[in-house]
C-alpha cells in the first residue's frame, strides 16, 4: 500500500478500536505505583490462553474487591482472588492464577518495596532487562511481558515504540508496514500504545480486519 492508503488504514483502526486494555479495564493508566500495578495484573491474565475479554472483566473483578494495590493483593486470601476471578468469568486457570497472582504480589513487595518504577530503575533503560525483571513475577511469561511493556510505553517512553509479534500480526492481516517505527509513525499523536492494541484486536479477531478494511 501507499502512504496515504497506510495513512486511511490506520485511522479507520484507530476511530474504531483506538483504544488501550488498561484503558478497557478502568486502569487511568500514569507513572505511579497504584495502575502500574494493576497494568502487571491485566498483563498477566491477558497472556492466559483466554478471551482478552474475559482476563479485562477478572482485573475490574479483582480491583472492585479492593484487590489495586500488591499489598492488598499479598494479603487477599487465595480464595478471595479465586472468588473474583470466577466473577469476572476467568474460571479456567483461576487456582493457579490465584496463586501466582498472590506470590507475585509478595516478591513485588519484597524486592520493590511494590513500586514498579523501582523495577524501571534498576533495568535503567536496557528492554531486555526490563523484560527478564517483569518475567520474575510468577506466571508473568515472555507474553505477559509484551503485553505490559505494549501498554507501559504510554509513561515509559524508553519502551517505546513497543509493537510486539502480536501486534505485527495485526498489522501484516491490515497490509500495513511490519516495521515498528514506521507503525508508530503512522499514530501520530495518538501513540504507538494505542496504535499497537488495536493491532492485536486485528490479529485476534478476523471480523476487526474486515470492518477496517470497508471502512476504507
Amino acid at each position: 500500500m501507499t502512504d496515504r492508503e497506510d495513512r486511511k488504514t490506520v485511522e479507520a483502526l484507530l476511530d474504531e478500536y483506538g483504544k488501550t486494555y488498561a484503558d478497557e479495564a478502568g486502569i487511568r493508566l500514569r507513572d505511579t505505583p497504584q495502575p502500574l500495578y494493576q497494568l502487571l495484573v491485566l498483563s498477566h491474565l491477558l497472556s492466559a490462553r483466554i478471551r482478552a475479554s474475559v482476563a479485562v472483566a477478572a482485573a475490574r473483578a479483582l480491583f472492585e474487591h479492593g484487590m489495586r494495590t500488591p499489598r492488598k493483593m499479598a494479603d487477599a486470601t487465595w480464595q478471595q482472588r479465586v472468588d473474583a476471578l470466577g466473577e469476572g468469568g476467568y474460571r479456567r486457570y483461576d487456582e493457579r492464577t490465584a496463586t501466582q497472582l498472590g506470590d507475585a504480589a509478595q516478591l513485588l513487595l519484597d524486592e520493590y518495596g511494590g513500586d514498579l518504577r523501582r523495577l524501571r530503575e534498576e533495568a535503567d533503560g536496557d528492554l531486555d532487562e526490563l523484560r527478564t525483571r517483569l518475567r520474575r513475577a510468577p506466571g508473568m511469561g515472555p507474553a505477559g511481558a509484551d503485553i505490559f511493556l505494549r501498554e507501559a510505553q504510554a509513561v515509559w517512553p524508553e519502551a517505546a515504540p513497543y509493537i510486539d509479534g502480536k501486534a505485527l500480526q495485526g498489522a501484516e492481516r491490515l497490509g500495513l508496514p511490519k516495521s515498528p517505527d514506521k507503525l508508530a509513525a503512522l499514530a501520530d499523536d495518538r501513540g504507538p500504545a494505542v496504535l499497537a492494541a488495536a493491532l492485536v484486536r486485528a490479529a485476534l479477531d478476523k471480523e476487526v480486519v474486515a470492518e477496517v478494511r470497508e471502512r476504507v
